[in-house]
Order: C-alpha cells, then structure tokens, then sequence
C-alpha cells in the first residue's frame, strides 16, 4: 500500500483544509513531520487511520472527538485520502458523527457519520465503477484490500514507539492481549473454550446420571422400607434380586393371612343381621299395640274438635259478607269527609249553588273552564312583553356603547403611523450593529493576544540571548569532552601490546600469535591509559553530550517562540497595541449595547403593524354593530306598544291577565272535585244497603240464629288447619298400627322375647379390623413389590448409562486439561498461547536481524517459553542477550536509548510478521513515532542506516519527531505550526528550515 494524498478539513487542531503530498515528501524516500508539542503531528496519522477504518488509535479514538474546535460552523468536517493497494488507485472520503449548529433556528443537531469510496482506475472483479457509498461497505473493501484489520494496522503502519516500549516491558497478561489482537487467535481461544464448555456439559450429563443413580437406590431402599447394605457403593444387581424374592415371600404369606380374616368377618355380619331384625320385628309389634292403646283413651276428645271444626267451616260465608259491610261503612265515611273538604275550599259562590246536584256542579264548572281557555293565548303575550320591555332598555344601553368605541378607536390609529416610522428606524440601527458586533469582538480578542505577546516579548528576547550563551558553553564543553575520550581511546590502543603482555604467562600460548614463547614483552609507557580511565572519559563526553542536546532544544524552543512573537507583532508597540484596544472595546461596549436592542426592536414594529390592523377590523365592526343595534330596537319598540293595549282591556279588576285566568282555573277545579266527592258519597250509601240485608241472609243460610251467632264460632285459619291435622293424625296412626299388626312375619312375635344384638355388633367390629389389617399389610407388600420392581429396572438402565459416560468424561477432562495449559501438558501452555509463543519467536527473530544492526551487535532478543513467578503460565516471555556481558537480562534493565533501538526493532520486526501472516498487501508507506530523543549521535547514525534500509525498493518511511539533529540529517520536511487560531501545515527543505 502507498499513500498519495491526504487532506483534513475542521478535523483535530486543523480548521481549515489542510493537504499532505505523500508523493512529493516521498521521493526520497524519507521526510519528517515535526512541530511544536500539541500541534497536530500525531493527529495527520489519525487522519490516514480514520480515512481507512473510520477509527483512530488508543485513547483518542475512545474519545470520539475529532471536529476541530476552531472550525467555522459552516465548515464541514472532512478526511480525504488517496492511496495505491494490490494495483488499484482509490479515494475514500470520510465525515465523523459531531454536533453542529442548525441551519434554522437555535441549539444543536447531530451531523451523521459519512463515507464514501471512488475508484480512481479500473475497479477489481466483482466492484462496481461508480463505487462505493455506505460505511459498512466502505469498511468492509478497504480491509480487504489491505488484508488486516485497524488494530493490525496501527501496529503495522502507525509505529508507536510508546506502545512497544510497554510491550517490551509488559507481563505476560499484557503481552498476549497485545498479540492477541495483532495475530487474530481467537479461533484457538474458541477451541478452549469449546473444549471447556463440553467438559462443562459433559459433567453435567454425567453428575445427572449420578444424581439420578443415587435418587433411584434411596427410593428403592424407601420403597423396601430397608436400609442400604454398606451404603451407595455396595448396591449392585445380586442386592436387588435378594431383595425383590424376599418383599415377594411377604406378599404370599400376607394373601393366606387376608384369605381366613375376610371368611371370620362374613360370618360375623351373618349372625349380627340376623339379630338385629328379630329386635326390630319384636320393637314394632310392641309399638303398634301401645298406638291403639292410646288412640281408645282420646275418643271424646277427638269428637269434641270435630264439632269445633264444623261450625268453624260453616261460618265462612258470614264472616265473608260481614268483612265486606264493615270495608263499605268505612268508605262511606271517607267519601263524606272528602265532600265536606271539597265545599269548604269554595269562596264567592251562593249556598244554593254549593248545594245543587251533581249535574248543576259539573254545568257551573264547564262554563269556567271555556273562560279560561279563552285567556290563555293573551297569558303569553303578557310573559313575552316583561321580557321585551327589558330588551328595549338594553339595546339602547347597547347602541351607545357602540357608538363610544367607534370614537375611541379612530382616536387611537390616528396616533400609529408616528410610533411606527420610529421603532423601524430603530429596528434597522439595531439590526446593523447586531452584524458588526462579531467582527469586532473577534478584533477585539486578537488585539488583546497581542498586547499579552507585547508583554511577554522581552522575556522572550533575553531568554533567546542566554539559552545561545548557554549552548555555546555547552558545545565547547562537549568538544573538550570529546577530544578527551577520543585521547584516551588512543592512548589505549598505543598501550595495548603492554596491556597484554601484562596477562601473559610461561607456556601459555599469546591471544595474539599464538606463541608460547614470549622473548620480549611490551613495557607500559608513562602516558599509557586503562579501561576504567577510558569508560570514565566515555561516561563524562556522554553527559556533555547529554547537557548540549537539552541546550539545543532550549535554544532552539526559546527562538521558536521569540520568532512567533515577532511574528505576530509586526512591529507593533505595545502602547499602539493598547490604544488600539481600548477603541475597539468602548466600540464594542456601544455596539454590543444597540445590538442588544435588535429583537425587542424588531418585536415592537410586529407589535404596532398587529396593532394598527386590529384596530382598523375592530373599528369595521363596531360602527356594523350599531347601525344593526339601532335597527332592532326601533322595530321592537312597536311591537311592545301594539301588545300593551290589548293586555290592560283582558285583565279587568285583576293585576293582570294571568291573575285572572288563575283564578278561573281554581275556581273550576273546586266545583269539579266537589261534583266528583258527592257523587262517590251517594254511590257508597247506595252499596253499603245491599251488603247489610246480604249478611243477614248469609247466617241463616249456614244455620245460625244471627250474624253474631255466627261470627262467635269463627276461627282462624291456623286453628282450623290445626283442628284438622288433629283428626288426620289419629286416623293414620290408628291404620299404620293396624296394618303393622298385619304383615305375615310380625304374626305370632312374642314381645317378652330377649336378644343379645350389642355381642353379636363387638363380634363383627373385631373381625373387621382384623380384615382391615390383612387387607393393608397385603396392599402395601403388593405395592412395594410393583414399585421396587419398577424402580430396580429404572436403575438398572441408570448404571448401564453411567459406566460409559464416566468413561467418556474422564477422556474429555484430560483433554481439556492439556489444551487449556494443565494435567499432562508438560511446558503448562494453553492452546492459544503455544500459537502466540511461535509467532512471538518469529516476531523475535525478525526484530534480532534489526536490532543486531542497529546496536552493533550487542543486543538480541531471546524468546523464553518458561513459566513466571508464582505459576504464571509461560511460552510469551521475552528478553535480551547482552553480548558484552554473555548474560540474558530482562528488558526493563535496558537504558532509555537501548529501550528505543529495542523497541523499534521489536515494533519492525512485528510489521513484517504481522504483514506476512495477514497475507496482506505490500506496505510502502510506515510511520514512525516519536522516541529518537533517547539516542546518541553514534546511534541515531546506525538507526538512520537502518531507516535508510527501509526505503529501499520504493518504500516511503514518514519520521514524527521534535529532535532538531533529524531535521539537519532529513532534508524534506512537514512542519506543523501551531496558533491561537488553530493549526497550519508547511513543506519545507533543509535549507528553508
């Protein structure tokens, strides 16, 4: 894969569009990104990792904040990138998901994520030319085509220093989450865990057959009502063949023993039923014959209640009619008091009147109500003309009230037109300050930076001054330190003949030739120096060394930030600066104050146009409303004068109309209630004679002397019915008794007769239990045979089961012991972890071939598969041969500047493994982070050399770092310059910088 270009628009620290031509910083191969710390170099890598995964690496992809905070809000945020993969030139266009401003009205909105993927040459088999424009798609493509997926290619491509330093140090846990996001293990994570689940499972299936096993002998053993012998284990088939004969010998005898109680008891109920029926036959002849006996004694008695019965039955009718004589005489009585009633209510009528016959009464009550119905049409006019009189009085009230508002709004437009040409005046000087206030207000913020870097600027100009002093000590020191560890090294080479003359001995061979004669050894000279002076001079020109670097990057830091401060003065003073400010702040103050007027403005001239049209409507509808009130009250006027007349000639001598048609009405109602009363008093009379003379008749008939003969026999109808079940009584008693004394097996009973019935009921209540007893214990042995034998196969089945699934799970539990890293796995590596062991020994290969190079072959990496401290699990431990010293040492031992050869080899090492196992495509384009500060002048040369191996064959290697010795050694740089307004990107060469 190569990059060609890429451009970021409102996306990180950039607000504006900003392009990078990889092809141009490119062609030699090698080009730096440097800047200030936090400009943005990190963010044009993000950038290339968002184009291609629509992610971006660590922490700042978990953000999920990639809009730039400076961006204009109608800048769209935007990342394009085109790149070569597999032969294929393509574009892809990406849009973060962020918050924007809405185009109408207030707040937020959410701005969706976008992609999209455009073929810049011919598209692969199976692709459409017009390309691609959904993310899932867009994704899905660009993985392929590269052949890994974004976390792969962060470590691939995007070579963070940082993360493999860690790595470097990491423990195992660490390490393998690492790998295993790099290598995609998860297939052999599946498997243990696929192995795991089925032990899990097969465990259960077989701890179920146990269960079930141990469940089915506790109900056998239940069912038997024993014990079990020995317990679980001692259980097996000859235990439930003993036990099945031994539960069926029960029964046998259990059905003998039920066989002789049932015979005792059949006999015992024969003898006791015998028994009972001769006591019964004995108890009903002697009841019969005490029934009659009684029955002779009460004769008179029962003679004497039929005669009370008759005479109670014949007086039925009498008391009939009398009933009806007595309800008449009342009724009588009401009919009078209601005649009596009726007159009295009758006022202004003559006595003869009130006297006559019921014909005169209704004649007299007629001729009233035919005068009353005659008034009644004239009774409504009447309700209608008190309602109409108020009327008339309120239209008026009306009428003026309308014509009052009429003047009230024509006095109000006329004042409208002035208020409404001064609040537009206002509104449009409000409005156009309201479109100067943000123009300034941003004038106003930059002058206000500006007065800030006029004050700081000669801090800054006598820092620049004495960070240049204190690197030309530092630089000279350093020389003196160099030329003095370059003397010694000198010296000692001069010295070594003597150093190793000094270590000879007789008849030992010389490491030089070989000899083991030494004739003439060299003698030391005066000035000749040892190791320990060498490594001394070593140590002190490696802190010269140390002391120049951080006064170069002072120097060099101090002088960035005086040359942006001048920058951005341009030769302005601060005094000009701050006279400058305070006009624009009191500009602001007076705009900011008129602008703020803008809406309330803008309402008050809506308010007074509203305004001038509702009272215009309001005006219309007033002088309509009264000519139409003045109208309806002249016509009403008339009416209410014509109704008047004809109301006072209708009432007469009475208040009104109504007063005199009601009372008419009450007098017709009281001549009529009174003709209704008198004729139901003389029809009463009339009945109540007829009823007298049928009573006496009534008592002859039933053959008494009078009705009061009569009405002394009368009973009520409870004593009759009592009377009569008296006689019914004794008759049916007297025929049961006889008829009892009839029936064939009672004829020649002795009642003196004795029968023992309480023996022969204590005989049958023994038998039964003892049937009851033989009954159950031949049950409950019958069915503990069926159950155990039910049971017995049940287990049977359950051990036939349980042997071979015991066998099967113990195969299983090795299994997954060795495959997850325990049992019979001797190096105690899971599945997972022996398949990451064998690629972090060909990550250590390739990163020793580097790292041998780049160390002059001190340092190589050895792979360990041992176990850590504590039963850690081993097979990922990784650490350095340091050839100096013959000795392996952990990577954390490791200086700063060893840390960072090791760690860019490591990091280098992985990317071609990781390339090679993905079957990827070729990567062209690397980038690496950060980390040459650590280095020295003789290692950053070997590392350079390293670097410059990297490029060969066409491949491009993007170095991000602040280190100013890289920007002497790389020609073609990016730099990155950061401001108060966001962040800008700039090509420049060795000699522009």
């Amino acid at each position: 894969m190569r990059l060609h270009q890429l451009q970021v628009r409102a996306f990180g620290p950039y607000p504006r569009q900003e392009s990078v031509d990889f092809d141009a910083l490119g062609a030699d191969g090698l080009f730096l990104l440097h800047g200030d710390t936090g400009a943005g170099k990190t963010t044009l890598l993000d950038a290339v990792a968002f184009a291609l995964f629509g992610t971006v690496p660590g922490a700042r992809g978990e953000a999920k904040r990639l809009r730039c905070d400076y961006a204009e809000p109608e800048v769209s945020t935007e990342v394009r990138l085109e790149f070569t993969v597999q032969g294929h030139r393509l574009l892809v266009v990406r849009s973060p998901e962020y918050e924007r401003a809405k185009r109408g009205g207030a707040g937020t909105t959410t701005q969706r994520a976008k992609a999209s993927l455009t073929w810049l040459g011919s598209p692969p088999s199976g692709h459409a030319p017009d390309g691609l424009a959904r993310i899932d798609e867009v994704n899905r493509t660009v993985a392929r085509l590269l052949g890994m997926t974004a976390e792969q290619f962060f470590q691939v491509v995007l070579l963070p220093q940082g993360d493999f330093a860690r790595f470097l140090r990491a423990e195992t846990a660490e390490r393998e989450r690492l790998l295993e996001k790099l290598f995609g293990t998860q297939r052999f994570a599946e498997v243990e865990q696929w192995f795991r689940t089925a032990r899990t499972e097969r465990g259960r299936v077989v701890e179920d057959i146990r269960l079930q096993v141990r469940e089915l002998l506790a109900r056998v053993a239940q069912a038997a009502g024993e014990e079990l012998p020995g317990g679980e284990q001692a259980a097996d088939l000859d235990w439930l063949a003993t036990l099945h004969a031994r539960l069926s010998g029960a029964v046998v005898d259990a059905e003998k023993e039920d066989r002789l109680a049932k015979e005792d008891r059949a006999r015992a109920d024969t003898e006791l039923a015998y028994r009972r029926e001769l006591a019964e036959r004995i108890r009903r002849v002697t009841a019969a014959l005490g029934t009659l006996a009684e029955l002779d004694n009460q004769a008179a008695a029962r003679a004497a209640v039929a005669e009370e019965l008759s005479a109670a039955r014949r007086c039925q009718p009498v008391l009939s009619a009398n009933t009806a004589v007595t309800a008449a005489e009342t009724e009588l009585g009401t009919a009078c008091r209601a005649e009596r009633a009726a007159r009295d209510q009758l006022t202004g009528l003559l006595p003869a009147e009130l006297d006559a016959e019921v014909a005169r009464l209704r004649d007299l009550a007629g001729a009233l109500r035919e005068e009353a119905g005659g008034l009644r049409r004239l009774v409504a006019e009447a309700e209608l003309q008190h309602t109409d009189l108020p009327r008339l009085d309120e239209l008026a009230a009306r009428e003026l009230r309308a014509g009052q508002l009429v003047d009230r709004l024509t006095a109000r437009l006329a004042d409208l037109p002035q208020r409404l040409t001064a609040a537009n005046a206002h509104r449009d000087a409000a409005m156009s300050a309201a479109g100067r206030v943000d123009g300034l207000r941003g004038q106003v913020a930059d002058l206000r930076a500006l007065c800030a870097d006029a004050a700081r600027l000669p801090a800054a100009q006598q820092a620049a001054a004495s960070t240049s002093v204190e690197l030309s000590a530092a630089v000279d020191a350093h020389q003196q330190a160099r030329d003095v560890l370059l003397t010694a090294r000198q010296r000692r080479l001069d010295g070594m003949a003597a150093e190793l003359a000094g270590a000879l001995t007789s008849e030992q061979p010389c490491p030089v030739c070989g000899s083991q004669s030494h004739p003439v050894p060299a003698v030391a000279a005066l000035e000749s120096v040892g190791d320990a002076e060498e490594r001394t001079a070593a140590t002190a020109e490696q802190a010269a060394h140390a002391d120049r670097e951080r006064a170069t990057l002072a120097k060099a830091d101090a002088q960035h930030g005086l040359d942006g401060l001048v920058e951005r003065l341009a030769g302005r003073a601060a005094e000009q600066l701050a006279d400058e400010l305070a006009a624009a702040d009191a500009e602001l103050g007076r705009l900011s104050e008129l602008a703020a007027t803008a809406q309330a403005s803008t309402e008050l001239v809506h308010e007074l146009e509203a305004e001038a049209d509702d009272l215009r409507g309001r005006r219309g509808t007033a002088e309509r409303d009264t000519a139409a009130i003045a109208a309806e009250r002249t016509s009403l006027a008339g009416v209410v004068a014509e109704r008047a007349e004809r109301l006072t000639a209708a009432r007469g001598e009475y208040p009104d109309v109504a007063a005199r048609r009601q009372h008419l009405l009450t007098q017709f109602a009281g001549l009529d209630k009174l003709a209704q009363a008198r004729s139901a008093r003389q029809e009463v009379e009339e009945r109540l004679g007829r009823l007298r003379t049928a009573l006496v008749d009534a008592a002859a008939d039933a053959g008494f002397r009078d009705p009061a003969e009569a009405l002394l026999a009368a009973r009520t109808a409870t004593v009759v019915e009592g009377l009569d079940q008296q006689l019914v009584d004794a008759d049916r008693r007297e025929a049961a008794a006889r008829a009892v004394l009839a029936e064939p097996e009672l004829v020649g009973v002795r009642i003196d007769a004795e029968v023992d019935v309480p023996g022969a009921e204590l005989l049958v209540e023994s038998s039964r239990e003892r049937a009851e007893l033989a009954n159950a214990v031949l049950v409950a042995g019958q069915r503990r045979v069926a159950e155990v034998t039910e049971l017995a196969a049940k287990l049977t089945k359950a051990w036939q089961r349980l042997r071979p699934a015991e066998a099967r799970y113990a195969e299983l539990v090795a299994l997954t012991d060795v495959v997850n890293g325990r049992g019979q796995n001797n190096h105690q590596m899971s599945l997972r972890s022996y398949v990451l062991a064998a690629r972090l020994e060909e990550v250590a290969d390739s990163a020793t071939r580097r790292l041998r190079r780049m160390s002059q072959g001190r340092f190589s990496f050895v792979h360990s598969a041992a176990g850590g401290p504590r039963g850690t699990r081993g097979g990922l431990g990784l650490d350095v041969l340091d050839d100096y010293s013959g000795r392996v040492r952990p990577a954390k031992t490791l200086s700063g500047g060893e840390s960072f050869l090791a760690s860019l080899a490591l990091a280098l090492g992985l990317a071609d493994v990781v390339a090679a196992e993905t079957g990827g495509a070729l990567l062209d384009t690397l980038f690496i982070d950060e980390g040459f500060g650590t280095l020295d002048a003789d290692t950053l040369d070997l590392v350079m050399d390293t670097l410059d191996e990297l490029r060969t064959g066409g491949r491009v290697v993007g170095l991000v770092s602040h280190v100013e010795e890289l920007r002497q050694r790389i020609p073609v740089r990016l730099r990155v310059r950061r401001a108060r307004t966001g962040s800008t990107l700039q090509v420049v060469s060795a000699m522009a910088a």
